[in-house]
C-alpha cells in the first residue's frame, strides 16, 4: 500500500556543500558481473585506497545488504528488481551525503540497472562491468555457489539457470581475469580523476 500525503523536505545543507566541505565530487561506482567475478573484491580494494587519501567513501555489498535492509527478499527476478530498487535509492542518499559509494552487486538485469542510474545526475552513476568468464568464475567458485546451482541445490542462480544480462554501454570494463586487484584499482583511480571527483 503506497503513502499518500508525503511532501519531499529540503535539507538545510545541500550535496554541493557537503562536496566543497569534502573537497570532491561524490558518485555511486555501480560494480555488475557474475558471482565471483570479483565485484566485492574490486570494490573493497577501491574504497580502502580512496579512505587511504582522505576520501569519504563507502562500500554497499550485496551480500550483507540481504543480511538487514533486503532480508526479506529471495531470488525471483521481482525480488532481484526489489533488491536493486531498494540499493539505488540507499546508495542516492550516500552520493547526496558527498561520499563516493561502491556497490557490488550482481544485478542481472539491465532494466534495473538502467532504473537506477535514472536515479541520478549526470556523472554520478557510473556502471562498470567486472568481466570475468564463466569457466574463470566457477573455478574460483570462493562461496562454493555454482557447484551447490550445478547440483540443483540453488535455484535462480545468475549464469546457470538464470540469465546474466551484460551491461549495453557500461562506463568501464574491468577484466579481472586477465588484471590484478592492484591494476583494476589504478583503472578506476584514474577512471574517477578524469571525471574530475578526486
Amino acid at each position: 500500500m503506497k503513502a499518500s500525503n508525503l511532501t519531499w523536505h529540503q535539507t538545510t545543507i545541500t550535496k554541493q556543500e557537503r562536496r566543497n566541505q569534502n573537497g570532491h565530487g561524490s558518485c555511486v561506482l555501480w560494480f555488475t558481473g557474475l558471482s565471483g567475478s570479483g565485484k566485492s573484491t574490486i570494490a573493497n580494494a577501491v574504497s580502502s585506497e580512496l579512505f587511504r587519501h582522505g576520501i569519504n567513501e563507502y562500500v554497499l555489498d550485496g551480500d550483507n545488504i540481504r543480511h538487514g535492509l533486503n532480508k526479506d527478499l529471495g531470488f525471483s527476478e521481482q525480488d532481484r528488481t526489489e533488491n536493486i530498487r531498494r540499493i539505488g535509492e540507499v546508495a542516492k542518499l550516500f552520493v547526496d551525503s558527498g561520499k563516493i559509494v561502491t556497490t557490488a552487486f550482481i544485478s542481472p538485469f539491465q532494466a534495473d540497472r538502467d532504473q537506477v542510474r535514472e536515479l541520478f545526475d549526470d556523472d554520478e552513476f557510473f556502471e562498470i562491468h567486472i568481466d570475468c568468464p564463466l569457466e574463470e568464475c566457477e573455478k574460483r567458485d570462493p562461496k562454493q555457489l555454482y557447484a551447490k546451482a550445478r547440483r540443483g541445490e540453488i535455484k535462480d542462480f545468475t549464469g546457470i539457470n538464470s540469465p546474466y544480462e551484460e551491461p549495453e554501454n557500461p562506463d568501464l570494463v574491468i577484466h579481472t581475469n586477465l588484471l590484478s586487484i592492484q591494476e583494476s584499482v589504478e583503472v578506476i583511480i584514474h577512471f574517477l580523476q578524469k571525471k574530475n571527483l578526486l
